[in-house]
């Protein structure tokens, strides 16, 4: 029963990552999860026994039982989205590697692929929650257009001039191991030692992706495919529930025997 038990907890986990992804289906640049699972500890009822008089093994001799599945790790899969046109001057996307940099209030930084930035008050540009893109990039008031190269340079023509001005240049990050940053919401990951330390660089060059301005990047997750797993998420769940009904049935059983 414990065994059984053990599988439909590591399903109802697998349902929620699944229900999870799909509920960000529209989220911008977000990305999948998915859930690994290990099996448990064994019960060893016979050991390998030696026969002959060499002491030789017998192949197949030793005797486990399983006590069932748990939960180790939620990956998360950062496989390029789809980029959609928006024709906002102010949304950046990210074609390939990188992620842009942004100041919380309390000054840490965190990072993210959502590049639909907005301007402040002051002018900076900020994320949705108002996060402070790092380097910080100030958009003058009498700015009437901005334009934002692949390489990550940001110019501005300024009301009643004919020459852009360049005013900054947006810096990119990666990691080695992206897969180990720890998601706190709002589209934002943060640094941890599995993921290891930022690698800085300008977009377009060795290893980073370009910047397109005017599109946004669309969540990889596959609604066909997060139906199928939960399709098979469910069948395994019933499946390991009949074994609990199974097992207690036969107990009933044993239970019930008369001398």
């Amino acid at each position: 029963m414990r065994t059984a038990a053990t599988g439909m907890y590591a399903q109802q986990i697998n349902i929620d990552v699944i229900a999870h992804n799909l509920a960000n289906v529209n989220t911008t640049s977000f990305k999948r999860s998915r859930v690994e699972f290990q099996d448990l500890m064994y019960q060893i009822l016979k050991s390998p026994a030696s026969s002959g008089q060499n002491g030789n093994v017998e192949p197949g001799s030793e005797i486990q039982i399983g006590t069932g599945v748990q939960t180790v790790a939620t990956l998360r899969d950062f496989k390029q989205g789809d980029l959609q046109p928006t024709n906002n001057p102010l949304d950046v996307a990210i074609n390939g590697d990188g992620f842009f940099q942004l100041r919380k209030p309390d000054g840490t930084i965190a990072y993210t692929r959502d590049g639909s930035f907005k301007i402040s008050r002051d002018g900076r540009l900020v994320n949705s929650s108002g996060y402070v893109l790092e380097p910080e990039i100030v958009i003058p008031e009498t700015a009437v257009a901005i334009s934002i190269s692949r390489d990550g340079v940001v110019e501005v023509l300024n009301s009643g001039e004919v020459e852009p001005v360049e005013i900054g240049r947006i810096e990119l990050v990666k990691f080695v191991n992206p897969a180990g940053l720890r998601s706190i919401g709002n589209n934002l990951y943060v640094e941890t030692q599995a993921s290891g330390q930022p690698i800085f660089g300008t977009p377009g060059s060795e290893g980073f992706g370009e910047l397109m301005q005017g599109y946004l990047e669309a969540s990889n997750v596959d609604i066909v495919e997060e139906m199928v797993n939960m399709i098979v998420a469910q069948r395994a769940y019933e499946i390991n529930s009949k074994t609990i009904k199974t097992v207690e049935e036969m107990l009933q059983m044993a239970n019930n025997l008369k001398r």
